[in-house]
């Protein structure tokens, strides 16, 4: 007997690990290191922000010399600044640099509309946060250089709307040394990839050489709408493919301790926040140098750049540079078809080989029935169907045990004061009727690697953001606001649990007794959508249970 209580002990305290775990994954906040933050008032925050002058580094950005060092050069204050406007993004961009500096996500809100939620800034240059998008052009013959600064681009518009337009280029312009720059920004309508183009003509008899460097610079504040589960922070730090991993990612202390550097044909690189990610993403054909470090005179300040090949022109000759820049959600789908991997981003962690199938099948169900609440519902229906002959020979055995309570208690009686003897007639008994009473815990083990991997599904994909399900559910990415579905998963827990046989050992009783109520207690502040999850299937678990029941009284 001692050996059945300590395994279902074992069972349970394995249960609560991993959700712990789990949980413990998020970042705890990042240490603010040195910056000193302004904090605005109701008003600055809803307004649009404005581009102060700003005392920057010397070290901004990347500038290619001889061999395979990477340097830095000085970056200059804002020059005057364009806006853009899709269907889905509001950019801003600086004519100093052709640097996007201001980035709003036209359908993502920070919070629900009836809150007063309004589009999500991911980059902008404020006194709160300076996280930009810069690019140019360095090497022998960049325009971007110690000497001469960042290039002054020159614009038709100070505004552009893309309209009816399925794609929407602008074009800023310049002139260095007889030959012609064209920097233009390509949007498309539906989409969060911004093509950052380089047309160069080289007007003179000389060569020109130079090489594309992309950055992502970033401070290490928190963003506004962070979301928060039970206190923790998610995961705030960059991303990358490198030659040896398909996706490698590095907290703010990580890039501290130790600075990132490699090389490798295509690739990306990315900085990731909850349920948002910025990236660059050079020719997938090219060999690029990526690298990731801490400014040398700004503390608080992170600096991830690429460096893609040399370009040649022979004079007269037209050269074009194409990289790719994406700025919005998590959309695993989209993200697949920019680059090879980006889309693990959306980081499942070490149960990612369930996680994929998981959010594809729910896609597929949401494809099915429109809404991500009735999703979930369909997916634990699958699950379980799937689920089925396991957790239904489990139940029999549970049934049959449940069946055998009198003559347990029989043999209890025998032979209470003799504990082994007691065990024997019991192991003896079960035997005989071909019952495990350690199976009963075999249907909630089954389900845990399952209910992990939906809690990531549901944390990580945006698509759960902000989706509601039916009445007071206006949220499945948000615990229940009035704890209806944690308190029915209780119930649901409590009555299973009485139609289980009652455990000879008093404290293996007890605990049990007690679980529906740590459950319920845990519960309370999970995403709704886990709770919807786990309630239906105590609801199948307890029709199936009884129907096994049933079947085995009436075969008595």
């Amino acid at each position: 007997m001692d050996w059945i209580k300590a395994t279902l002990l074992t069972s349970m305290a394995f249960v609560v690990w991993m959700l712990v775990i789990e949980w413990n994954r998020f970042e705890p906040p990042p240490a603010i290191l040195g910056a000193t933050q302004t904090v605005l008032s109701e008003e600055d925050r809803i307004e649009d922000f404005t581009y102060a002058d700003r005392e920057t580094s010397n070290d901004d950005l990347p500038l290619q010399k001889s061999g395979s060092a990477v340097n830095f050069i000085e970056s200059e204050s804002v020059a005057g600044v364009i806006t853009v406007v899709t269907d889905v993004l509001k950019v801003d961009i600086d004519l100093r640099g052709g640097d996007i500096v201001g980035a709003e996500l036209l359908e993502h809100l920070s919070g629900m509309p009836q809150d007063g939620g309004k589009p999500i800034k991911i980059l902008q240059n404020s006194t709160q946060t300076h996280y930009i998008a810069s690019s140019g052009l360095i090497g022998p013959n960049g325009t971007d250089s110690r000497e001469k600064g960042r290039p002054v681009f020159a614009s038709l518009k100070n505004k552009y709307e893309i309209g009816s337009q399925e794609e929407l280029t602008v074009d800023l312009t310049a002139e260095q040394d007889s030959v012609g720059f064209t920097k233009s920004f390509i949007f498309t309508r539906d989409a969060y990839d911004i093509k950052v183009r380089y047309l160069i003509d080289n007007n003179r008899d000389s060569e020109w050489r130079g090489s594309f460097f992309g950055q992502i610079k970033r401070d290490n504040s928190a963003p506004l709408e962070l979301d928060t589960i039970l206190g923790q922070r998610p995961f705030l730090g960059g991303a990358l493919k490198e030659p040896e991993k398909n996706f490698a990612k590095y907290s703010l202390n990580d890039i501290d301790n130790d600075p990132v550097s490699t090389s490798l044909k295509g690739g990306w690189m990315a900085f990731l926040q909850h349920y948002f990610v910025s990236a660059w993403i050079p020719p997938h054909d090219e060999t690029n140098r990526y690298s990731f470090k801490k400014s040398n005179s700004q503390s608080s300040v992170y600096l991830l750049n690429f460096v893609g090949q040399e370009i040649r022109l022979s004079g007269g000759e037209r050269g074009e540079y194409i990289a790719n820049f994406y700025v919005g959600p998590k959309d695993q789908i989209e993200l697949e078809k920019l680059a090879e991997h980006l889309d693990h981003v959306v980081d499942y962690g070490i149960f990612w080989i369930i996680c994929k199938p998981i959010y594809q099948l729910l896609v597929i169900i949401h494809g099915v029935v429109g809404n991500w609440g009735w999703a979930i519902v369909g997916l634990t229906i699958v699950i379980k169907l799937l689920l089925f002959p396991l957790s239904a020979k489990s139940l029999k055995s549970m049934a049959r045990l449940r069946s055998l309570q009198p003559e347990m208690e029989r043999i209890k009686e025998l032979y209470g004061d003799d504990r082994q003897k007691m065990g024997q007639e019991q192991m003896a008994l079960w035997k005989k009727e071909k019952v495990n009473p350690v199976s009963g815990c075999l249907p909630m083990l089954l389900q845990m690697p399952v209910f992990i991997s939906l809690y990531w599904v549901l944390m990580e994909s945006i698509e759960i953001r902000h989706a509601p399900w039916l009445l007071w559910i206006e949220d499945l990415s948000a615990m229940d606001p009035y704890f209806v579905l944690p308190l029915i998963m209780g119930a649901s827990m409590w009555v299973m649990q009485k139609l289980q046989p009652v455990p000879s050992d008093p404290i293996q009783a007890k605990v049990m007794q007690y679980m529906p109520v740590a459950f319920t207690f845990m519960f309370l502040w999970f995403p709704s959508g886990l709770v919807l999850y786990w309630t239906i299937n105590n609801l199948l678990s307890l029709a199936q249970q009884y129907v096994i029941n049933k079947q085995i009284s009436d075969i008595k």
